[in-house]
């Protein structure tokens, strides 16, 4: 043992392990800090405060009515979509005008209960996930959408399938834009009104 300290040849392994230690230690310690820091950083449902306890309760146990809403919207807005393509048929090598047509005019709900609900009113804590989660939800179709598109290209239509694979997206972007516009210049002049009287309150 004296010989090998005495040549020097394990002290500088000894300290070579005791630095590489530290190192790892230290950059343990700083991916932490970072967790930390992202964990705090993160975005989180602007709905719920984590920072308020009854909003951090709720998230615990105010759980199965959000569910039992989501799926009482879901089953109402899977109904309608039924409806609607039953309606409008078509076979598998034509646009299908069903499906366009819900995934289109779904958007523009969307738009329309977002600013209603966001900008207008202060609605009840179910509203929000019985309508947007669960009726617009199961209303809207965009897994359909993308087997409509490959059953276009089984039967040999790939501009069909191309024209419907863009055009969707692109309405479906439109009408929330325009539902949403269209709410606010239709609620306009109440919120006018409303802004009236609380000034002269």
């Amino acid at each position: 043992m004296t010989s090998m300290l005495g040549d020097g040849s394990l002290a500088p392994r000894l300290s070579d392990r005791r630095l590489g230690a530290a190192m790892t230690s230290e950059r343990g310690s700083e991916r932490s800090s970072d967790s930390e820091r992202g964990d705090r950083q993160a975005p989180v449902d602007p709905d719920v405060d984590l920072h308020v306890r009854s909003d951090r309760i709720e998230t615990r146990a105010r759980r199965w009515d959000v569910l039992v809403a989501i799926a009482i919207g879901g089953v109402l807005g899977s109904e309608a979509r039924h409806a609607i393509s039953v309606a409008l048929p078509h076979p598998a090598d034509a646009m299908p005008w069903a499906t366009f047509l819900i995934n289109v005019s779904g958007c523009a709900l969307i738009g329309v209960l977002m600013v209603t609900i966001t900008e207008l009113t202060s609605p009840h804590r179910l509203v929000r996930p019985l309508l947007g989660v669960g009726v617009l939800g199961g209303y809207t179709t965009f897994s359909t959408y993308s087997v409509e598109i490959h059953q276009m290209l089984a039967v040999g239509r790939p501009a069909l399938a191309l024209t419907y694979l863009v055009l969707t997206p692109l309405a479906a972007l439109a009408a929330v834009w325009l539902g949403a516009n269209t709410t606010r210049l239709l609620a306009s002049p109440l919120l006018g009104r409303r802004e009236t009287s609380h000034d002269s309150s």
